[in-house]
């Protein structure tokens, strides 16, 4: 049996919103297992308990560079250790070079963006400079480019959330309103094929074990999955989630995409840190253990 810490626990609230004692007890069932015990949780508890955390893992950058003609563009994330190193003036150019570079030379991976030639020296070679003058660990973690059908709308907010989306037809209004909607909404995909098989089964899943627990007839068990999954799936999909910006909430993306005789080919949505684990500590205990230190070598020193 795992050990079930307090930190374990708070972690557990933190990402879910439950009870502190359901919280433990799902840790308990799940032997210790993080993800395990979200996942009882939602079963439980429904959807509050997938209270999907927008609190960012990693300090960094989203850049975004779109063509004067709008037919192509990149995007990438810059990740670093603090909130202040990612507002300095030097690391945000380092980042918007890199949106740049990515859409000029469109490179296949992270190792041969590295390679590729930065003011003189290499994107690594700048990289490594830039750590040394700042004394802080940083990382290109991903980059993405679209070469357009129609023409490419981007939406940046506050350097922490980037959207780039490739719009056939419509105009300027549209497209930035896509991207807004996008960024505010965050879909998995464009629409329910292009959601990732793994994540529809793993609601299928969840599903499942709520219906289960209902007591009714097979059948009608069977009929309440597929209702939650496709749910899910217009939830987390472009074309099925309702526009943001129509006050009745029932206009859904496709329909204002057919009302504009639009389409949209494709879209990047890159969210500062996600899915990376921040590291932390126990502030209190870091500042008692100062405090402590502090007074130790206050103390006058014993003679014999």
């Amino acid at each position: 049996m795992a050990e079930i810490t307090a930190s374990a626990v708070k972690a557990l609230r933190d990402r879910t919103d439950a009870p502190m004692m359901e919280c433990k007890k799902a840790l308990v069932e799940a032997n210790g297992d993080l993800a395990k015990a979200e996942e009882l949780l939602r079963i439980r508890l429904g959807n509050k308990a997938s209270k999907a955390s927008s609190r960012t893992a990693a300090e960094g950058v989203v850049a975004i560079y779109v063509a004067k003609d709008g037919r192509g563009g990149a995007i990438v994330e810059v990740n670093c250790e603090t909130d202040f190193v990612a507002k300095n003036e030097d690391f945000l150019k380092f980042a918007d070079a890199l949106a740049e570079l990515v859409a000029a030379r469109s490179p296949v991976d992270i190792a041969a963006l590295a390679a590729l030639p930065l003011v003189g020296s290499t994107v690594e070679q700048a990289r490594t400079a830039l750590v040394g003058k700042i004394g802080e660990n940083m990382s290109i973690r991903r980059f993405a480019r679209i070469d357009a059908k129609g023409r490419v709308w981007q939406y940046v907010h506050n350097r922490k959330i980037g959207v780039l989306v490739d719009l056939v037809g419509g105009d300027e209004q549209l497209g930035r309103d896509l991207a807004m909607h996008i960024a505010a909404s965050k879909p998995k995909g464009l629409s329910k094929e292009d959601v990732p098989p793994d994540l529809v089964e793993k609601e299928r899943s969840i599903a499942a074990a709520k219906a289960a627990e209902s007591g009714k007839p097979a059948e009608i068990v069977s009929k309440m999955v597929e209702g939650s999954v496709q749910k899910f799936l217009k939830e987390v999909t472009l074309l099925g989630q309702p526009f943001v910006r129509d006050p009745s909430g029932k206009q859904t993306v496709d329909m204002l995409l057919k009302s504009k005789g639009a389409s949209v080919a494709a879209f990047v949505l890159y969210v500062v840190g996600e899915g990376i684990e921040k590291k932390s500590g126990d502030f209190a205990a870091e500042v008692m253990a100062q405090v402590s230190k502090a007074k130790d070598e206050d103390q006058p020193e014993k003679t014999t």
